[in-house]
């Protein structure tokens, strides 16, 4: 069993009932209870015109991480993702950011994920479910990763899950 960070955004649609459907669908694939970090608001990324809800989910799973990475992807097209220009407009966007201490980088897959490092709407809901995690690859703290991510819009909001 390892422990796995996943990342979930959207900007479009009805943003709060993805975030349900998805900790629903991950509580499914988890071995124990699924911990929800807070939901947060932030300004895009790339193209994208619509503010985005964020947040982070942790689940214990025996999947390995090609397996869940696969579930991941064919869940985001259930909730109505279509594929659109990178860091583009989405329904929901479902990232494995963490799989207890692996690292990973093949043509499918790369973990931790790739652009964690620069996403404080990654970085504060992950820190809340794993205040003492360390990159595997760098040994830097969750609070190092925090402190040294550029600049951005985002706050925490009053949405509940």
């Amino acid at each position: 069993m390892e422990q796995v960070i996943v990342a979930i955004g959207a900007n479009l649609g009805d943003r709060l009932k993805s975030f349900q459907k998805a900790a629903h669908f991950l509580s499914e694939l988890s071995d124990s209870p699924i911990k929800l970090a807070s939901i947060w608001e932030s300004e895009p990324v790339g193209p994208a015109k619509y503010t985005f809800l964020n947040s982070a989910i942790q689940i214990t799973t025996d999947l390995s991480p090609g397996r869940l990475l696969k579930k991941l992807k064919e869940f985001e097209k259930l909730a109505g993702r279509t594929e659109s220009t990178r860091w583009g407009p989405r329904i929901l966007d479902l990232d494995i950011i963490s799989y207890g201490n692996l690292v990973i980088d093949n043509d499918t897959l790369i973990i931790p994920h790739p652009e964690y490092q620069r996403r404080l709407f990654v970085l504060l809901p992950m820190q809340e479910l794993i205040p003492d995690w360390c990159d595997p690859q760098t040994g830097k703290t969750i609070q190092d990763l925090i402190e040294s991510a550029p600049g951005m819009e985002i706050k925490k909001t009053d949405i509940s899950w």
